[in-house]
Order: C-alpha cells, then structure tokens, then sequence
C-alpha cells in the first residue's frame, strides 16, 4: 500500500472530519443550546432519578419540568428497561425543587419515596474539568516518554503523541456533533481510548525498527509502507474484535453504559484510522530530511569565455611539439640512394 504516498489525502479526511465538528459545536453554541451537552457533573446543576412507577413520555416530563422550573433545555433520560426517569437541569431553588416534585407526585401520583436528587455546585464541576484535563495531559506526556524510551527515538514518540492528540480531537467533535452527555464518563472514554490507540500504534512502530536493519538502503517511504502493510491484518482484527464487543455492550447496556459505549465505538475507529494511515505517516514527516534540488541555470546567461591563461600553456605545448618533430626530421639521417 502506498500510505505515505497519499498522505495528504488521509489527513485531509481527519481534518474533514474536525471541521465539521466544529462548525456545529459553533452552530448549537450561537443558538443557545450550548456547544457541548455538559452534564450537571461538569456544568453544574441539580439531577433527579425518579421511578414514577408507570410508563411515561420523556415530552411530557420535560414539559413539566419547564413548567415548573422555566428551565427551557432539561436533559430528560429514559433508564432502559425501568419505569425510572432521569432529568438533569442547572441549579435551582430549594422552593423550586419542592414545586416540581409536587407537580410530578400529582401527576404520576408518587411519593417522596420515588425521588433520588443531588446538587453539583459550579466550584465542583469547575475542578472536575481541570481534571479531566489534567489527566488526559499526563497520559500523554507518560506515553511520550515509554515511547521515546522504548524505541530510542523522540521522533517516534511526537508520532505517536500526534496521533493520540488526533484521536482525542475525533471523540470531542463526535461529543458536540452527536450531543453526547459530557459528564465522567468522558474522561473514562477518552483515557480508554488513548490506551487502545498507542498499543495499536506500537505494534507498527515496533516493525518498523525490525525491518530498519533489514531495508537499510531502501527508502524511509518504503520502509513505512512495508511495515504498515505487514501488520494492517492485526490491526484491523483488533479494531474489529473491540468494535464488535463495545457495540453488543451499547445496544444491550443502560443508559449510563450507552454514554460510555458509544465514545469508545467512536475512538476505536479513529484509533484504528490513525494507527494503521496517520501514526507511520507522522513519523516518516519527521524523520524526512529534505531533498536537494541543484539551482536551475540561466539561459539567457552568456557562457564563460576561457581565461587567457588557460590557452598560452597549451599554446607553447603545441608550438613546442612542432619544433620537435621539426628537429626529428632533420636529425635523421637521409639514405643515400644507389644507382645501378
């Protein structure tokens, strides 16, 4: 396969891909809706699970929690194979909070006994995104290190970094495109991902260092697509086996398991995307060294004309030879001829 050959058309469908995302993340955060789907664990809020103990509508819920509360985007949540409802919503009041279950005890005639609720304050939500940062910041920063250490090269590790970064970026647009709660499962995902993605992207690397030895005249674009091409069945297997147990694991699951599957289904295609077309291709972009073209002559450039010095030695030379053989001529004696 020639992977580094058309490189540009690869990234150019990673970068295809993040536009879109952010393009819509732009569109629902000027329409007010927000540019993710925070969750009251990152926003800040108050969350409710209710067993209202019949089947229900998630419209009529959340018609009466705007109602109720004048919120008018409350995250309304179906727990599957229950009569349980979850609705999440910012901060509220406490008199607030008590007209809304009053107005939900009437209507689905409950008691207090069906409601579980907690307050997350904006201080908490605040430090949690700090360290959802900070944790995906670190993981990176260990795999460079393993990497770099491993095969003796930085360059490797910046690939590999590169194609981690481009993975978390994939997830997060997929989080504003699909408007996936964002809550703790995203750091579990995310991490999640970024785990399976550099095995993926080890395994190459590490065919790349066995055929080095073996293809030492070959070019550095060979050497990346030999390698690739040699270890693309086990990496498409692996993606496979992974895609198939996370998607069994999102149509079976609850809703809690669906908000943790479907980000690992999203990262374990781009992994393998980035693994397999982006990670060989990053190293081979920074390990090129860069060709020397020789500078074009000038054609309307008159020639050089020979230094008079250059002429006068061969000159004497030829005027020297001359003389020789004129004395060679001389010099020999003439036979004198017999007459009969």
């Amino acid at each position: 396969m020639r992977i580094v050959e058309n490189r540009k058309y690869y990234i150019s469908v990673s970068l295809a891909v993040l536009l879109i995302g952010v393009i819509i993340i732009i569109i629902n955060a000027a329409s007010g809706k927000g540019a993710f789907n925070y969750d009251v664990e990152f926003s800040g809020g108050t969350s409710f699970q209710i067993d209202l103990g019949r089947d229900f509508s998630n419209e009529d819920i959340a018609d009466i929690v705007r109602e109720a509360t004048g919120q008018d985007a409350p995250q309304i949540q179906r727990v599957t194979g229950t009569n349980q409802v979850m609705i999440r919503m910012r901060s509220i009041a406490q008199e607030t909070r008590t007209a809304l279950m009053d107005r939900i005890k009437e209507e689905y005639g409950i008691t207090d006994d069906a409601f579980t609720y907690s307050d997350i304050s904006a201080t908490v939500s605040a430090d949690m995104q700090s360290s959802a940062i900070l944790a995906v910041v670190c993981a990176c920063a260990a795999m460079l290190v393993y990497v770099s250490l491993r095969f003796r090269d930085i360059r490797m590790g910046a690939a590999a970094i590169m194609a981690l970064l481009h993975d978390s970026l994939i997830v997060i647009a997929f989080y504003g495109i699909l408007r996936i709660p964002l809550n703790y499962s995203f750091i579990a995902a995310v991490l999640t991902i970024l785990g399976y993605s550099i095995n993926a992207t080890i395994v190459i690397f590490d065919r790349i260092r066995e055929n080095r030895s073996l293809m030492r005249k070959s070019p550095i674009a060979d050497l990346v697509n030999v390698s690739v091409s040699q270890t693309m069945r086990r990496s498409v297997f692996t993606s496979l086996t992974v895609f198939i147990v996370v998607l069994i694991l999102y149509i079976l699951g609850v809703a809690s398991i669906k908000e943790f599957a479907l980000p690992i289904i999203i990262g374990v295609i781009a992994g393998g995307y980035s693994s397999i077309f982006l990670s060989g291709t990053f190293w081979y972009m920074l390990t090129k060294k860069p060709e020397t073209v020789p500078a074009p002559r000038s054609i309307n450039k008159p020639p050089v004309p020979p230094k008079p010095a250059d002429t006068v030695p061969s000159v004497k030379k030829a005027a020297g030879a001359e003389n020789n053989n004129v004395r060679q001529l001389s010099s020999t004696p003439r036979k004198k001829s017999r007459r009969r």
